[in-house]
């Protein structure tokens, strides 16, 4: 066992290597970008936060941004769908997993990236973004969340703001981070990033007005 051990690991190093070299040389051509994240379960076209997911990343293409996801079906297809909708590029940084269905089919082909390593996917989704915008999900959605707030609060990368769509799957959240932030005395100032909204527009417009005050924005 110990032996395997030191014949495999330091092979590894190889492949996360590989994971950024290849993010790397790809993620700088998709421009000014906004990462969405949400649930992979399958939505009907009809549900309401597919719809407004569809909506809101063909109005964000519409306005030169390209669409990130993680590359799967439900709010991603949705977003992604949205991105070709809008004429716009269409990302998804897509991970290795055993139940993982097959990346939906509004994805680039050139901006169809797939990751065995989720830390390495969690850096290209905020290396190069001007926004987080976050639909109800699983545990996978609630990581990449706080990973991104806990890196900002730390200013381990630059700020950006953080849209959480849907008031009553967010509310109750926030409402208890607020108060466990005031029982221990945390300073709440990471929380001023995040909106609570499903008003497209409201979006947009926030994440126009942020690019216009920061041109560039590089993490990491």
């Amino acid at each position: 066992m110990k032996e395997k051990f030191f014949k495999q690991d330091p092979w590894r190093l190889f492949r996360i290597l590989s994971e950024f070299v290849e993010g790397f040389e790809i993620m700088p051509s998709l421009g000014p970008s906004v990462s969405f994240f949400g649930s992979s379960k399958k939505l009907l076209k009809t549900d309401l936060h597919y719809k407004l997911a569809k909506e809101t990343a063909k109005k964000l293409a519409q306005n030169g941004f390209t669409i990130i996801t993680g590359g799967g079906q439900g709010i991603m297809e949705a977003a992604n769908k949205g991105a070709k909708e809008g004429n716009g590029k269409s990302c998804g940084l897509c991970i290795d997993l055993p139940l993982e269905e097959a990346p939906n089919l509004y994805i680039d082909s050139k901006y169809l990236l797939k990751f065995r390593y989720f830390f390495v996917r969690k850096v290209m989704f905020v290396k190069y973004t001007k926004g987080f915008i976050v639909f109800p999900g699983g545990f996978g959605t609630l990581d990449e969340l706080f990973e991104a707030l806990t890196l900002i609060h730390t200013k381990k990368i630059k700020k950006f703001p953080i849209f959480l769509v849907g008031k009553n799957f967010w509310e109750g959240l926030i409402d208890w981070i607020k108060k466990k932030y005031s029982e221990n005395g945390i300073p709440k100032k990471a929380l001023e990033l995040i909106t609570i909204t499903s008003d497209s527009e409201e979006i947009i417009k926030k994440i126009k007005d942020f690019t216009k005050k920061i041109t560039h924005i590089e993490n990491f």
